[in-house]
């Protein structure tokens, strides 16, 4: 008996202490995560022991823009795959937009009516017209809108003239005249509302602006200039192509007063002209319009050969256009 258990003591004492299952899992999860952390060291020393280089496709700059540019194929796939899932979206309704005749006043509506569109009408005709779609209850003025064939980046094609309109303006036009005593005189007898060179510089000082047409002599003009940013801008600043700037002011206040009208072409090539008053009626403003025209077509240039005018619009203030026939003008 004592044999037998020494026996068994003995082979008790060989086999190996069991351990718990918890224990053992542990132990494998602590191994496991040192290899990882191993293998991230390893992986930055081997990352610190490639250096980029100083040019081509391993230098800095190389990856810079090989990253810059993965960012922006990415930017695009997403915008693309954002206007997909768009399209599949139910569209919303979307008010169309309005003509420019929609827009306008319910007067302005009803005046269009009358006028044709796509019609170009006599110059009698469109007279007629504009002085019965005017929209306005004050007396507006009738204007005319010429489109001449020039160009005014050349000097010869730089359209620009005055003249007396037959009937008038329909405005009342205050002239001032800057001249010394003798001509200031002649100037008051002729119609003037302001004349000598001390009165006109005292308005002038004010800033007041209290006329419509400055006329001045040839010998006074000198005096003038310290006030041309004034004058200039509002368009008052006397001018030998304007009529403005003569020896004989008693016969500038006369044509000043009856009606002298400036025009020059605009850098479009267009000529725009108020002819008078929608109260003239045909007849008179008929006058005006053809005086107009006279002489725009006595301004024609040598260097136009073709067509000089190519299209005339006639309007009212705030009033529809009617298109007028170019022959009136060719």
């Amino acid at each position: 008996m004592a044999n037998t258990t020494s026996k068994k003591d003995k082979r008790a004492k060989k086999l190996p202490t069991e351990e718990p299952v918890e224990a053992v899992i542990a132990d494998q999860i602590t191994d496991a995560e040192a290899v990882e952390v191993v293998e991230e060291k390893h992986e930055a020393k081997t990352h610190k022991a490639e250096p980029t280089a100083k040019a081509g496709k391993r230098s800095a700059k190389a990856i810079a823009e090989a990253e810059a540019d993965a960012e922006k194929e990415e930017r695009k796939a997403s915008n693309i795959q954002q206007e997909i899932e768009d399209a599949d979206k139910p569209k919303q309704h979307s008010n169309p937009t309005r003509s420019r005749l929609e827009r306008q006043g319910k007067n302005f509506r009803k005046a269009a009516e009358q006028i044709e569109v796509g019609k170009a009408y006599s110059l009698a005709d469109a007279l007629g017209l504009a002085t019965k779609t005017s929209p306005v209850k004050f007396d507006a003025t009738v204007e005319l809108h010429i489109n001449l064939n020039v160009d005014p980046r050349h000097a010869d094609q730089n359209i620009r003239d005055n003249f007396v309109l037959p009937q008038g303006t329909g405005k009342t036009i205050r002239v001032a005249v800057f001249a010394d005593v003798d001509d200031a005189a002649k100037a008051k007898a002729a119609g003037a509302d302001i004349a000598g060179i001390d009165e006109v510089t005292k308005i002038l000082e004010k800033g007041s602006m209290d006329f419509d047409t400055l006329i001045a002599t040839p010998s006074q003009m000198a005096k003038l200039g310290k006030y041309a940013r004034t004058l200039g801008p509002r368009g008052l600043m006397p001018n030998p192509k304007s009529g403005t700037v003569t020896a004989d002011v008693a016969k500038a206040v006369k044509e000043a007063k009856a009606g002298r009208v400036e025009y020059r072409v605009d850098s479009t090539g267009i000529v725009h002209l108020g002819i008078g008053k929608v109260s003239f009626g045909v007849d008179r403003l008929s006058e005006n319009a053809q005086a107009a025209l006279a002489s725009i077509k006595g301004n024609k240039p040598a260097s136009v050969k073709s067509n000089y005018v190519k299209a005339i619009h006639m309007s009212t203030s705030m009033g529809p256009s009617i298109t007028v026939e170019t022959s009136a003008a060719n």
